[in-house]
């Protein structure tokens, strides 16, 4: 049986492993955050299954609240190998500011940060094959992302006032496909496992790359932690190392 000590450990070994990426992004120019969820999970039957989400991530080296989320989700098995699932989030963001400059370079405009609400849609299908003590599985989402329009203040340096600012309300697809690889222990309750995900929206936008393990404490209580890379293809966005952790109650 596997002892609590032996996933402190692997928690731990991932914290140890990425306080270099923690460090090394301070001095890259990459980002380093910390993102954590809890999700309730409800076996309907043998196909079915719904669930809830909540999560908080952090950005800037961790200092700062990046984002709030809840999710309501289901997923229903077609077939033994095929799986088919659809989620709501609603995130709950923290923009970041922006600032625009005169063609001489001096300050135009400043627009602090603010938080503003966004409607996260998906749809995916994920297949899934067993070869030994080694699942692969690939999931292909569809996902579609709608952010209102809300009005915020933004500092007008050549006039030296704040005034009133919209931003206009913006929807957004993106394909998110995604490898995934487990390892079945003999005889323990922890699931090592390594994925990597590509956002697709016309062109290919960020990389995801995952190494992390899941505990299956009992029936009911499941946690994971886990060390992910971002690779981000716009400019305006650094990469960034994430320490994630995660707990799951099933009833």
């Amino acid at each position: 049986m596997m002892k609590e000590a032996t996933m402190k450990k692997i928690i731990y070994l991932l914290a140890f492993l990425s306080l270099p990426f923690a460090l090394c992004a301070q001095n890259s120019g990459d980002d380093f955050g910390i993102w954590t969820s809890i999700e309730a999970e409800k076996k309907i039957d043998k196909k079915l299954t719904v669930g809830m989400e909540a999560e908080y991530r952090t950005r800037n080296d961790s200092k700062t609240s990046d984002r709030w989320s809840l999710g309501l989700n289901a997923s229903y098995k077609l077939l033994p190998w095929l799986k088919a699932g659809a989620e709501y989030t609603l995130l709950y963001d923290n923009n970041k500011e922006k600032i625009t400059y005169n063609s001489d370079g001096s300050y135009n405009n400043w627009r602090p940060s603010y938080w503003g609400i966004r409607h996260r849609f998906n749809v995916d299908l994920t297949g899934s094959v067993s070869l030994g003590r080694f699942d692969f599985s690939l999931r292909e989402r569809w996902q579609y992302t709608y952010r209102p329009q809300v009005t915020t203040e933004r500092y007008d340096f050549d006039n030296s006032w704040w005034e009133d600012t919209d931003v206009k309300g913006k929807g957004k697809n993106v394909l998110r496909s995604r490898l995934k690889v487990e390892y079945d222990i003999p005889h323990s309750k922890v699931t090592p496992y390594a994925s990597v995900e590509l956002y697709n929206a016309w062109n290919l936008q960020k990389t995801r790359y995952t190494l992390g393990a899941d505990w299956k404490i009992t029936k009911q209580h499941e946690v994971g932690a886990f060390y992910r890379y971002q690779n981000v293809k716009d400019d305006d966005d650094p990469n960034g190392h994430i320490l994630g952790l995660n707990y799951t109650f099933k009833f």
